[in-house]
């Protein structure tokens, strides 16, 4: 994710979580405004569309609703024998349930999966019910409370599109479990005592690609 993705999910998840907290952020990030040219002293594109993706969840009465709860709450504990750490948007113990917001480019758009061999929403392809498996135990372990988690996407688009998600508990458990059996091996990867398994497409499989092997133009087809 670039620098600017980055800023402008933050941006969003600032203004959510407190005027305080999104007035501090504001300030620490002066190059969201244009320094230069019939835009001088204005908002650049990118953050114009973080302001439009608040709009579109601030002014809906049913995400208003569903965001109750204690924001940006930080939660700990040991999963395999290993410690993590996380950050829940929202957290609402008393109804059993948590929130996460989620930025993307299009919350209906397609992912090809090589190992499925199949399109997948924006959910899977980044893996987001491993980070929602992971809160849910957090919490329980913290709180003593099994929490279900939310998915509340906002679209970059123009304008913005919204959706709330849920997640179906087999794909929590089998993230749960994926977990579970590959933490060790990162670990060792981490140790040098193992080498990573690499994916083929990320900056660093690209960096050390071999043209080893032929593949069908069938088979090029990722996005």
């Amino acid at each position: 994710m670039n620098s600017t993705a980055l800023i402008v999910g933050n941006w969003l998840h600032s203004y959510f979580e407190s005027e305080k907290a999104h007035a501090k952020f504001v300030d620490e990030h002066p190059e969201a405004i244009s320094s230069q040219g019939p835009s001088k002293g204005h908002l650049k594109k990118d953050f114009k569309i973080a302001e439009s993706m608040i709009e579109a969840l601030s002014d809906d009465h049913d995400f208003n609703l569903l965001y109750q709860g204690d924001k940006e709450v930080i939660v700990t504990g040991e999963i395999g024998g290993y410690p993590w750490k996380g950050k829940i948007d929202c957290l609402n113990l008393k109804q059993g349930y948590f929130v996460d917001l989620k930025t993307t480019a299009d919350i209906y758009k397609g992912y090809w999966n090589e190992e499925s061999r199949e399109r997948e929403p924006f959910v899977y392809a980044y893996n987001y019910q491993l980070q929602m498996a992971v809160y849910q135990e957090l919490i329980k372990q913290q709180f003593g409370v099994m929490c279900k988690p939310y998915i509340v996407a906002v679209s970059k688009q123009d304008p913005p599109d919204k959706q709330a998600i849920d997640l179906p508990e087999y794909r929590l458990t089998n993230a749960m479990n994926q977990i579970l059996d590959s933490q060790q091996h990162i670990q060792d990867v981490i140790k040098g005592e193992a080498d990573p398994i690499q994916c083929g497409h990320c900056a660093y499989c690209r960096s050390t690609k071999k043209l080893e092997s032929v593949v069908s133009a069938d088979d090029l087809l990722i996005d």
